[in-house]
């Protein structure tokens, strides 16, 4: 009897046989707290008896055991295992009588463990005679660990049907080939682990076969071992250089030949796992360039789009939070335009260090607030702003918006003007705030696009921040009528602008109202 046959065996022997002392042992615990009679005897009989049957089961089924006499291990366990059952069907009645549950559900689990015992033993004995032999033949039909798919090329049948006899025993997938040719079509058409392919054969023989499986692509990775009648050093030393895993000389031993299979089919599955690992790594260089350029795209876009917006506005529209804002679109937005006064003069008249200095803080200190205030810069010109709310994204209030971030300007400004004035520049702030409809998106051609608004909204906030005097805020009529009562304001009369037919009415922001 094999080792794995005997480990079998002692496993159905001793499972059944340890619930019976394990149920025995807590039951008789359970007696000794709660003392039920007549119970006790009888458990310490169970419990003997089972120790009876362990020392039998060690002493006749070892683990080192070349053979197991089933006959007289049947006939030594047959008397106790007998006793058992017949004083657990005893202690079921009077623990019946006595109505002790507890132990009633536990003596049902001995007396099933029993008669599973039984019937192990029973079946061991009848089956004595024939069980070493079916045993061993069932091993050999087992598939191994390493099985797989196995392609026999020879050109004489009967070494064909051997081999494949001896591969399916072993658990393999066998599929035939009758010659060259046929073994290169079937290789092209059907995934194979293996070829085990002979060297003389009519036609397309096994060199040339082994030459064409490695210069394919697509077959170079399977696995050749050559069998063949020849076993001259010249031939081994060809079919090795061609390629071969290995070469087996005809007769080959069955021994040698299982581990030289199983030897191939595992460097097959590395190669296989190696070949997928190499197919993922470049699926995923080819993702990580694809998010690469992406990512630069990305980062482009938002470059030109911190131009405009603030880096919140434009991270959120290049997170899709925005609709394109490049494209051209019809929007609701509340205009500021601001300038310096006497900008003009003093550029004339300075040096151009000294003009750009001053536009570089002047610069630095509006786009301060135009951020904060989650403004959009639509442009600047030289000591020209325009800047607009409620696009690209919409905001509440845009109006209060602009009216806040205007009067931030020229509280900023007015810090500014005591340095120039030191300096000896004469320069004031003025601005011009609007609420209307504009056409907004993309303007310029190609290689330089500029984002801007159209309509008279623009040109209203424009001709009423040259209308401001120094320090002025002059704002249109539908800015004071959406601040809802927040703005002090005072009238500026009716203003006669450039491109408007009519006279437009302005009023001039003071303050917030408190």
């Amino acid at each position: 009897m094999d080792r794995e046959t005997l480990a079998h065996l002692r496993h159905e022997l001793r499972t059944p046989l340890n619930h019976i002392i394990g149920y025995s042992e807590m039951l008789l615990e359970d007696v000794a707290q709660n003392d039920p009679g007549a119970l006790k005897p009888g458990l310490i009989e169970v419990h003997e008896n089972a120790q009876r049957l362990l020392k039998v089961i060690n002493d006749l089924v070892r683990a080192d055991a070349g053979h197991v006499d089933l006959a007289n291990l049947s006939m030594q366990l047959s008397e106790p295992l007998r006793a058992v059952i017949v004083t657990v069907a005893d202690l079921t009645a009077r623990a019946a009588e006595a109505g002790v549950k507890g132990a009633t559900g536990d003596l049902a689990r001995i007396a099933a463990a029993a008669t599973q015992l039984q019937s192990v033993v029973a079946d061991g004995a009848n089956s004595s005679s024939g069980t070493g032999s079916a045993r061993e033949a069932g091993t050999s039909t087992q598939t191994p660990q390493d099985s797989g798919g196995i392609l026999v090329v020879d050109d004489n049948a009967a070494n064909r049907e051997m081999l494949s006899r001896r591969l399916e025993r072993e658990g393999h997938r066998v599929e035939l080939a009758d010659s060259g040719r046929a073994a290169l079509n079937l290789l092209r058409s059907r995934r194979m682990d293996l070829v085990l392919l002979d060297v003389m054969m009519p036609e397309v023989d096994g060199f040339e076969v082994l030459r064409q499986l490695k210069s394919d692509e697509s077959l170079r990775d399977i696995p050749v071992l050559m069998i063949s009648a020849l076993d001259e050093i010249d031939s081994v030393v060809r079919c090795i250089e061609l390629g071969a895993e290995d070469y087996l000389p005809k007769p080959f031993d069955p021994v040698l030949l299982r581990a030289r299979i199983g030897a191939c089919l595992e460097k097959k599955r590395l190669r296989d796992r190696e070949t997928q690992h190499l197919r993922e790594l470049a699926d995923w260089n080819r993702k990580l360039e694809q998010r690469v350029a992406e990512q630069v795209a990305l980062v482009d876009r938002l470059g030109r789009l911190k131009r405009f917006f603030s880096p919140q506005l434009a991270e959120l529209i290049v997170a899709g939070g925005a609709d394109d804002p490049l494209k051209t679109h019809r929007r609701d937005v509340t205009v500021v335009f601001l300038d310096l006064r006497g900008f003009t003069a003093f550029a004339e008249s300075a040096e151009p260090e000294e003009v750009m200095g001053v536009l570089r803080e002047y610069h630095a200190q509006m786009g301060k607030l135009i951020l904060e205030h989650e403004g959009t810069l639509e442009r600047f010109t030289g000591d020209g702003m325009m800047i607009f709310f409620n696009d690209p994204v919409p905001v509440d209030n845009p109006g209060e918006r602009a009216v806040r971030m205007a009067l931030a300007m020229r509280e900023r400004v007015s810090t500014l003007i005591d340095t120039w004035r030191k300096l000896g520049y004469e320069l004031d702030l003025g601005i011009g705030i609007a609420q209307g409809f504009a056409t907004i998106g993309a303007i310029g051609f190609e290689g330089r696009w500029d984002y801007g608004a159209i309509g008279s909204v623009t040109n209203l906030a424009a001709r009423l921040c040259g209308e401001a005097k120094p320090g002025q805020i002059l704002i249109s009529k539908r800015v004071l009528a959406t601040s809802d009562g927040l703005l002090e304001v005072e009238a500026a009369g009716e203003l006669t602008l450039k491109g408007f037919h009519r006279t437009i009415p302005a009023y001039n922001l003071l303050r917030l109202n408190a």
